[in-house]
């Protein structure tokens, strides 16, 4: 009898389970109610950063991250994207015709006047504030969506404008006379 005989044999090592690996870190917030909120706010012109510091709301980094897997998902996806993209684009509609409000209705506000005979307090229309809201608006909007509210800039011509080159060669004709001429000079 061997030793082999007497001991017993080690079991056979099962074979692991293929299993996804461990996700690490918290879980997501997503929820169609949250994206639908999100996409609510953005359409009356919220900023994202600004919907984000609500209670309840996740991280703006968060939101793109949402969006960059939707993306990656394709057709199988929610189309996060696309209706975040879209609310922003009625969202800068809004703020336009913020501007439109706002340069038609008058902010009135108070300012004190001191006088020899004391304080005078009138009432005047805060015209530099609601001018600085209204440009700064209009800024925004051209840098978010320069197609629709930028200054329309045409490099190119079209049929009803189209681009002529004009080149003036007469100062060279100029040039070339002047340098004969110093030749001519200095050859004698």
């Amino acid at each position: 009898m061997s030793l082999e005989d007497v001991m017993p044999k080690p079991a056979k090592p099962k074979p692991k389970a293929q299993t996804a690996p461990k996700k690490t870190g918290r879980p997501s917030k997503y929820t169609p109610e949250i994206a639908q909120e999100i996409v609510e706010r953005l359409s009356n012109a919220e900023p994202l950063r600004q919907i984000c510091r609500d209670e309840g709301m996740p991280a703006w980094q968060t939101i793109y991250d949402w969006m960059y897997r939707d993306d990656a998902l394709g057709a199988e996806g929610v189309g996060l994207s696309r209706a975040i993209a879209r609310a922003r684009e009625i969202g800068y509609d809004k703020m336009a015709e913020e501007c439109l409000e706002l340069a038609d209705t008058p902010k009135w506000g108070t300012k004190q006047v001191e006088t020899e005979g004391g304080i005078i307090v009138t009432r005047e229309d805060m015209l530099g504030h609601r001018k600085l809201q209204i440009e700064t608006r209009l800024k925004l909007l051209a840098k978010w969506n320069p197609k629709k509210y930028g200054e329309r800039l045409t490099h190119a011509g079209d049929a009803d404008n189209p681009v002529a080159v004009q080149a003036d060669i007469s100062i060279f004709d100029a040039m070339l006379k002047n340098l004969e001429a110093k030749r001519q000079l200095g050859d004698k």
